[in-house]
């Protein structure tokens, strides 16, 4: 592939996405305690794209800082003040619960502060669902995007916890307006057997699709990585099914295997990985300092379009 392909390869989902975020207007975001540049000049690019309308909720002071520090203009942007990072956090997720934000954007505090408001029984934005983690993945060498859950929320989930993150997967999936996925279980191989747990769950969950439990995706599993992605890996063991070796949705067995697929795939194969929070009231835009701007941009429209997707189709999202 020449260099000028690859560089189209690389940017074309994330651009196609972008574009269609910011067609559907932008809408007031809480940005939890955005004090360092990375998450300050995030949360502004994004609105400079159309994509939100940043709330930027933290230490006043700090934040004006960092502005001046790096050059950033915040005028006309509205600042709430809170003391320190968990009071960002809390102040932010009572901002969605007053109907004055539409999303959570997480800046420069760790993810279980924002998270832990999120969740929290009596002031949070919990609902009947399992709030997990989505990378959304744009692989230079794979034809769509790749969903990966979850990587980032839950450990080592169990069945039921299973059961609520490959359904929020797959509601991301059709709001996106992607279509009805195909979802990979995944496990280190494609038979069940009593020795790895894991394929065992797998079994379980394409049974549960099979009996309504998880609607919306077609799934498939045990499979292990190769012969989820690789059609010929898939026809070498015989492995006939809509999902082997064109999964667009992989489902990891824990946190340690799904963070692992996701930044070899960041880091080794030269993808970017959006990520998006689900299984709360709203959508929560969970950025990295490592991001770029296009996967920052990207992570707030996949948050706009899915957020737009319930509006239109209550039953998303539980």
């Amino acid at each position: 592939m020449s260099n000028m392909a690859r560089a189209e390869s690389d940017h074309g989902k994330y651009e196609r996405l972008i574009a269609r975020a910011a067609g559907v207007g932008a809408l007031p975001t809480a940005v939890a305690h955005p004090c360092d540049a990375s998450s300050l000049r995030g949360a502004l690019d994004a609105a400079k794209a159309g994509l939100i309308i940043p709330i930027l909720v933290g230490p006043q002071a700090r934040i004006r800082a960092v502005a001046e520090a790096e050059g950033l203009d915040l005028t006309g942007i509205e600042i709430v003040d809170a003391p320190h990072s968990a009071a960002s956090a809390a102040r932010a997720v009572e901002l969605v619960r007053a109907g004055r934000a539409f999303f959570l954007m997480k800046g420069s505090l760790h993810s279980d502060e924002l998270l832990g408001a999120v969740t929290a029984r009596e002031t949070g934005l919990r609902t009947g669902r399992r709030v997990s983690h989505v990378f959304i993945m744009d692989v230079p060498s794979y034809p769509e995007p790749l969903f990966v859950t979850d990587a980032a929320v839950n450990i080592f989930p169990d069945l039921d916890a299973k059961r609520d993150i490959v359904q929020n997967a797959i509601d991301l999936h059709i709001g996106l307006g992607l279509g009805r996925p195909r979802v990979a279980i995944l496990s280190a191989v494609e038979t069940v057997t009593t020795s790895i747990p894991s394929t065992i769950e797998a079994a379980a969950l394409c049974k549960m699709a099979e009996r309504g439990q998880i609607t919306g995706g077609d799934l498939d599993g045990p499979l292990a990585l190769d012969n989820a992605i690789s059609p010929e890996a898939a026809r070498i063991k015989g492995i006939v099914s809509p999902v082997a070796g064109r999964a667009q949705i992989l489902v990891a067995p824990d946190l340690e295997a799904g963070n692992m697929l996701a930044k070899n795939l960041t880091f080794m194969a030269g993808a970017d990985a959006a990520g998006i929070v689900l299984g709360a009231r709203v959508p929560v835009i969970l950025t990295s300092r490592a991001d770029t701007l296009r996967t920052r941009l990207a992570s707030c429209a996949v948050a706009v379009l899915y957020a737009d997707a319930r509006q239109r189709q209550p039953g998303l999202g539980g």
